[in-house]
């Protein structure tokens, strides 16, 4: 037999995508978007999720309108959605990307006058167009967009980004203003302004189009967001091997967790190569049967160990929940909620 004649087994690290939650959150979103109509960011393959387990349950919601950052991801979704419906955000680097946008039918985001003049050189058509209000990073400047060549575009969507909209700060209401010019002086069948947080600051800022993403993986980027947002990701490790220690043995790498007394571990097969960093070392917790399992010592690389004290009839092939509500997983490991759904690894089975 062949090696690729060889089934596969069952991965030892799985990823459960709740997809009642993601229409929901999606539904939720795009009802607090008022008169405006909820998009979704699927870009980093939705956020680490999996675009082909989450955007078939996004589209079933209602959803239409979906940003991707690299050509290569929009390729991946105009095999799930329509590619007209697609915006690749860093737009078209040369013309080579500009025949590809056309060939596959994405929309480039146009972000600077080069883009916009290399769109128009190569025959133009339908296009968005990003203008930077603040954050300095991708966007025409509000100086540029007087430029002849942009009065020439057939424009979908003109878009900026908020920087600070999970914060209550000046620069919200600043960048609401520059928007505002960009409106009058830019023509475009629509606009657009709010990410996930931006949603919740509040009619002012919805403009035609929102463009979601965390929180509809889970995230809660405001506390406005508070229990209307559910929980989409649920990783989970199996137990690969249950040790008894005696008192004063030591755990992991460099022996930071000394056992006080005889206890019962696991040994679950999840390390920070999955995106399950050092940081959970001694803080983190797993879940089994409703209880809290806490970790011990140091994660290392495949491998965490836990404490089964409480879990007697937890043993060997059993699977452990990672604790990853993300608002108080991000307060637990110091990482935000966009990296803890991102820095999930491939070795996690996505149910898909």
């Amino acid at each position: 037999m062949m090696p690729e004649d060889v089934p596969p087994l069952p991965a030892a690290l799985r990823l459960r995508l709740d997809s009642a939650a993601l229409a929901a959150n999606w539904t939720a979103l795009d009802a607090l978007s008022g008169g405006a109509r909820a998009g979704a960011a699927i870009k980093a393959d939705c956020y680490g999720l999996g675009v082909a387990a989450a955007v078939p349950v996004l589209a079933a919601a209602g959803c239409r309108d979906w940003f991707v950052a690299h050509w290569q991801e929009a390729a991946v979704a105009a095999r799930l959605v329509q590619a007209g419906q697609i915006s690749v955000l860093h737009g078209p680097m040369n013309d080579a990307e500009a025949a590809y946008a056309r060939a596959l039918g994405a929309r480039p985001v146009l972000n600077s006058l080069a883009q916009v003049r290399r769109w128009l050189a190569t025959g133009g058509g339908p296009c968005d167009l990003m203008v930077d209000t603040g954050m300095n990073r991708l966007g025409l400047a509000l100086g540029e967009i007087g430029d002849a060549a942009v009065s020439a575009l057939e424009i979908e969507t003109c878009m900026s980004h908020l920087a600070s909209a999970d914060e209550d700060c000046a620069q919200n209401a600043a960048q609401l203003a520059r928007f505002r010019e960009v409106t009058s002086a830019v023509r475009a069948e629509r606009y657009s302004l709010c990410n996930s947080a931006g949603i919740a600051l509040g009619g002012d800022y919805h403009f035609d189009l929102t463009r979601p993403g965390l929180a509809l993986y889970g995230g809660v980027p405001r506390g406005d967001f508070a229990g209307q947002i559910a929980q989409v990701a649920w990783p989970e490790a199996a137990v690969i091997q249950v040790r008894t220690l005696a008192a004063g043995d030591s755990v992991g790498y460099n022996a930071t967790f000394i056992a006080p007394a005889p206890m019962r571990v696991g040994v679950i097969s999840v390390g920070y190569a999955d995106g399950y960093l050092r940081c959970w070392s001694g803080r983190g917790h797993v879940l089994w049967e409703g209880r809290r399992l806490p970790v011990l010592g140091r994660v290392s690389m495949d491998m965490t160990i836990v404490d089964l004290s409480t879990a007697e009839n937890c043993g060997e092939g059993d699977w452990l929940g990672l604790e990853y509500a993300l608002p108080q997983a991000a307060a637990t490991s110091g990482l935000s909620q966009y990296e803890l759904l991102t820095l999930m690894g491939r070795r996690f089975a996505r149910n898909e």
